[in-house]
């Protein structure tokens, strides 16, 4: 799990701004300039960079003890109640037994929203648990006591997106996490059948390249498609040890039963499941058609 340690020292961790591109000019009309390979080679960096700074805090939230994000499904209204999205591990009751589904239960529990540069602007409040589990996959869903028009009018932060489909297999990606104001960029490196963790199973596991090395408080942060800014899946947990399927110690079962550790290797729960199971009113609704989230 990815929940910061206790007596953790708290670091401040500053994310380096790149250099703008520089403008062109306009030469002649008449006789356009020659594009040279050098000048194609500045431009798609400058277009990469432009890729990399459109994936910023605004919408992250920090909670007391994680991260998350204030989403939205395709279908939802500006005058829906906005949902908070962590993992299921970070609900304020503890993590829930495995085959536990929780649904429609009070809550007072309170998010610090974020900016796009990271900073605290406003403490929403949810009503409820929407919605958490930690079979077959680690989310929660808190529904607020604001709706997402409220949240834009007053702070001119819009949610996030959960794409609707499933992401794949080298999928440029980046783990935003509002605990420590920090962003991880990898690539999706593949999938998990399995993904066991303590007494714990998870489906279709999102696998990281190396590069994202999350620490304890990245827990709910969303992981985000560079190319599209939508939410494709949450952050969940990491081998930490190099143990085999114990607790911070998860290890990858395939169709076959042969077990894999990945020492160092983190990992997310995909979201575009999620989407089907929203209905009206940011209503979760596990009847829909197309929903497949377990059930209580």
């Amino acid at each position: 799990m990815r929940m910061p340690l206790r007596g953790a020292l708290f670091a401040v961790l500053l994310l380096g701004a790149g250099a703008a591109p520089a403008m062109a000019t306009s030469q002649d009309t008449a006789a356009p300039a020659r594009t040279t390979v050098q000048d194609r080679t500045v431009q798609a960096a400058a277009a990469a960079q432009e890729s990399i700074a459109a994936v910023d805090f605004a919408g992250t939230v920090a909670l007391s003890n994680c991260s998350g994000s204030v989403v939205r499904t395709p279908a939802s209204l500006p005058t829906d109640p906005a949902l908070v999205l962590s993992n299921g591990h970070c609900l304020e009751t503890g993590f829930p037994a495995a085959g536990q589904v929780i649904v429609d239960r009070a809550s007072t529990r309170t998010f610090t929203l974020l900016n796009s540069a990271g900073t605290g602007v406003a403490t929403l409040r949810a009503s409820k648990i929407a919605y958490g589990t930690m079979t077959d996959t680690d989310i929660s869903l808190y529904q607020l006591t604001s709706t997402y028009a409220q949240i834009q009018s007053a702070y001119g932060i819009s949610a996030l997106e959960l794409n609707a489909t499933r992401p794949v297999q080298g999928t440029a990606i980046k783990v935003v996490s509002g605990y420590w104001k920090r962003i991880y960029s990898c690539s999706v490196d593949g999938f998990a059948y399995q993904l066991k963790e303590g007494t714990w199973t998870w489906k279709d596991s999102v696998r990281y390249t190396s590069s994202c090395n999350t620490i304890g408080g990245t827990s709910g942060s969303p992981v985000i498609d560079e190319a599209t800014g939508k939410v494709v899946a949450v952050n969940n947990t990491g081998n930490e040890d190099g143990a085999r399927c114990t607790l911070n110690n998860p290890c990858e079962v395939d169709e076959n039963g042969t077990v894999t550790v990945r020492y160092g290797i983190n990992y997310a729960q995909q979201t575009y499941g999620i989407v089907a199971c929203v209905g009206a009113g940011s209503q979760i609704n596990l009847s829909l058609a197309g929903c497949t989230l377990p059930k209580p």
